[in-house]
C-alpha cells in the first residue's frame, strides 16, 4: 500500500490530540473519523474531540460498541486502520477488525512488562532502570497482543512520572506515529511476539499504595515518592494530618526512622532504614502545594518530630 491510508483516530485527554494533530500535520494519510468517550456531565470537554471539531472531523461517542448500529457507522468510514492512543474503553474484536488493516493501540511500557492501567507509576515504585512505549494489536485481553515496534528509555535515577512519562515516553510516542503508519502502509507490519513469561499486571496506583512507610529502606521510599509525583502523590501524616509529598531528594545518614532530621532552606529531611529523604515540595491537607520549608513554618516542625505516626 503505497497512497495515503483512511485512518480513525481513537483516544482521548492531550495525548490522543497530540497523535491526532501529528497525523495531520503532514497530510501523509487522511483521517476520516475520531473516536473518544462519552461526555461527562460537570467536565470540560475532551480535547481531542474539540480539536476535532474545530478542524471539521466527524466525531464519535459511543459507549461501547455492543450493537449493529455502532458497528455499522464505524465501517461506513471506510477505514484502513484505526489507531488507538490512550484508550479506556473497551473495543471489542468486531470494531477492532472492522478497518482494512485493523487496529494498533499504545501502551507506556515495553509489553509484556507492566498491563495495567498505571504502566509509568510501577516501573519507578519497582526502582526499575528501563520502560519505553509499545504499539501493539490489541486482543480481547488486557494490553494483551503482538507488538508492531517497541521503543525504550532509560529511568533515571530521580526521574519522576513526569520526567519519564512527560519529558520522555509522551514526545517520543508522538513523533513515532507515522512510523506506525508507514509500517502498515509498506505490507507485512512486524509482529513481536511477547514472552508470557516476563508478562506483569499492575493494579491502578492509588492513593492506599503511595503511603509512605518511614521504616522501609530509603530506596524503596525515594522510589515510592518518584514513582507517585505528580499523581497520586505520595503522602505522610503529622500527628494524624495528612501531607502530600512531591519534589524530594535522597542523602545520606542514619538514625530514626520517621523522624525528622534537619529543616533548612532545603527542605525538611526524614530518617528511613539506611538513609534519609530531604522533602522539598508538600501539599497539606486542604491546601496546595508549597515549599516543604514553608510546611514546617506554618505547622510548627521541631526537630526529632515523627512522622506517619
Amino acid at each position: 500500500m503505497s497512497d495515503k491510508m483512511r485512518l480513525i483516530v481513537m483516544g482521548q485527554q492531550a495525548f490522543g490530540k497530540d497523535v491526532l494533530a501529528k497525523l495531520l500535520d503532514e497530510g501523509r494519510d487522511d483521517v476520516v473519523a475520531v473516536y473518544c468517550e462519552p461526555d461527562r456531565e460537570g467536565k470540560p470537554v475532551d480535547p481531542i474531540k474539540e480539536y476535532a471539531l474545530q478542524i471539521g472531523l466527524p466525531v464519535q461517542q459511543p459507549a461501547n460498541f455492543d450493537d449493529q448500529k455502532t458497528l455499522d457507522t464505524l465501517a461506513s468510514y471506510e477505514a484502513d486502520l484505526m489507531i488507538m492512543a490512550f484508550v479506556n474503553v473497551f473495543v471489542p474484536q468486531a470494531a477492532r477488525d472492522t478497518p482494512k488493516l485493523g487496529s494498533i493501540c499504545f501502551h507506556p511500557s515495553l509489553l509484556p512488562l507492566h498491563r495495567g492501567p498505571s504502566a509509568v507509576n510501577w516501573p519507578i515504585i519497582m526502582g526499575a532502570t528501563k520502560s519505553g512505549f509499545s504499539w501493539f494489536y490489541p486482543s480481547d485481553g488486557l494490553d494483551e497482543g503482538d507488538s508492531l515496534l517497541q521503543w525504550e528509555c532509560d529511568i533515571g535515577p530521580d526521574d519522576t512520572v513526569i520526567d519519564l512519562y512527560f519529558k520522555k515516553i509522551y514526545p517520543a510516542a508522538i513523533e513515532s506515529v507515522h512510523g506506525v503508519c508507514d509500517l502498515f502502509r509498506a505490507g507485512n507490519p512486524p509482529h513481536i511476539v511477547p514472552n508470557e513469561a516476563q508478562a506483569s499486571y499492575e493494579r491502578r496506583c492509588v492513593k492506599k499504595h503511595a503511603r509512605v512507610d518511614w521504616n522501609k529502606p530509603v530506596a524503596q521510599v525515594y522510589n515510592l515518592i518518584r514513582g507517585t509525583n505528580p499523581a497520586p502523590g505520595a503522602w505522610t501524616t503529622l500527628n494524624g494530618t495528612e501531607v502530600q509529598v512531591y519534589d524530594a531528594a535522597r542523602v545520606a545518614g542514619d538514625g530514626v526512622s520517621g523522624k525528622i532530621i534537619g529543616i533548612s532552606d532545603a527542605g525538611v529531611t526524614v530518617q528511613c532504614v539506611g538513609g534519609r529523604i530531604c522533602l522539598k515540595r508538600v501539599r497539606p491537607a486542604g491546601e496546595g502545594k508549597i515549599s516543604a520549608t514553608e510546611w514546617a513554618a506554618s505547622a510548627g516542625l521541631s526537630l526529632g518530630d515523627l512522622l506517619g505516626t
